[in-house]
């Protein structure tokens, strides 16, 4: 066996089919992101699900103050290279800021993202949207839609916020996630809404939802890497833990997030709004 050779059985791979099965017999996903194919490899092997390749990567990698420098040479780099770190973990590509402003420009993106070892990408937001949605997934590219906060609108939410908080507020993000099942994503994120929104959400779809700060209730779980290792800059976001504290080393923080992910133990009452 040559030297970095897993021993690990290879699993079957992830495919946007199997997530929906996942969500009808309540295996919980498990999902984190990755911006290189070391840290891939890890999470792979560990058996986490789906690996993300996150416009994140403009604040934990980069180093800037937002999201909203990440470029589509920079996703398409890295998707590349976190392709090459992956046998069985599904892998989805963030369209960075503004690289989904159309229809037309999100499916350029896409094609690249898809032929540098992607098989889904992420996108921001419902309204206009929604028309970029179904005009990828009526061209065989499979999408997963993000609400509730959403980084690329930081400027004008005026922060990162905890979203639909409010009555009105509720109902405008349930009505938002039916309207992107019905444009056509397969998967939706949900990020910091208030844990009873989301359960109401995960219930009323057919898609599954992959929660960030949105309760134990969503179909499964994602992290940025980095805080789940403790080294997210600044105050950390009530949603987040540190699993390297609990796990000793990568691989086994990320398979004790994998585990508490998938016993239902993780995110606790502490890390809910």
């Amino acid at each position: 066996m040559y030297a970095g050779e897993s021993e690990t059985p290879q699993r079957d791979p992830v495919t946007v089919p199997g997530l929906r099965r996942m969500k009808s017999k309540r295996q919980a996903i498990v999902a984190l992101t990755a911006y290189d194919a070391g840290f891939a490899a890890a999470l792979d092997a560990a058996g986490v699900d789906l690996v993300l390749v996150g416009d994140s990567l403009g604040m934990v990698v980069q180093g800037h103050g937002s999201t909203l420098p990440v470029s589509v040479d920079d996703i398409s780099y890295h998707t590349a290279c976190v392709a090459r770190g992956l046998r069985s973990a599904l892998l989805v590509s963030d369209l960075p800021f503004q690289a989904d402003a159309s229809p037309q420009l999100a499916l350029a993106a896409s094609t690249r993202f898809l032929q540098a070892g992607a098989a889904m990408v992420k996108l921001e937001g419902a309204g206009f949207k929604l028309d970029t949605i179904h005009h990828l997934s009526e061209r065989e590219i499979p999408v997963c839609a993000h609400l509730g906060l959403t980084p690329q609108s930081v400027l004008r939410l005026g922060g990162y916020r905890v979203q639909g908080k409010e009555e009105a507020a509720a109902e405008k993000l349930l009505e938002d996630a039916r309207a992107v099942q019905e444009a056509g994503a397969s998967l939706l994120v949900l990020e910091c809404v208030p844990a009873t929104l989301a359960a109401r959400i995960t219930g009323a779809l057919d898609i599954p939802t992959i929660g960030i700060g949105a309760g134990i209730d969503c179909d499964g779980q994602i992290l940025v890497l980095h805080d789940l290792l403790g080294l997210g800059q600044g105050r950390r976001p009530r949603f987040v833990k540190d699993f390297l504290a609990e796990g000793g080393s990568v691989h086994g923080a990320v398979e004790a997030y994998a585990t508490a992910v998938r016993e239902r133990r993780f995110p606790g009452p502490e890390h809910i709004y």
